[in-house]
């Protein structure tokens, strides 16, 4: 048996600390540019994010696909 670690990079990662990353690092206006959505363009706010991701599989797959291209940045 593994020793029961999981392989996933995002395990135990919420969404919203991605978003809030995300934000933090690139601000709502090129978040916007990086991912064409809607949440993230017109009057964006974390709340109104979470809440359009977390029922829109397709968008949140590219915030978290952003999230693993943007996760070296983070820790340097």
């Amino acid at each position: 048996m593994e020793n029961g670690k999981s392989k996933d990079p995002l395990h135990g990662i919420t969404l919203q600390h991605i978003l809030e990353q995300l934000v933090a690092h690139y601000g709502f206006d090129t978040l916007g540019e990086l991912i064409k959505i809607k949440c993230f363009t017109d009057n964006p706010s974390v709340k109104s994010s979470l809440t359009f991701l977390r029922k829109t599989d397709w968008a949140r797959k590219k915030v978290e696909e952003l999230y693993l291209r943007t996760l070296p940045k983070f820790k340097a």
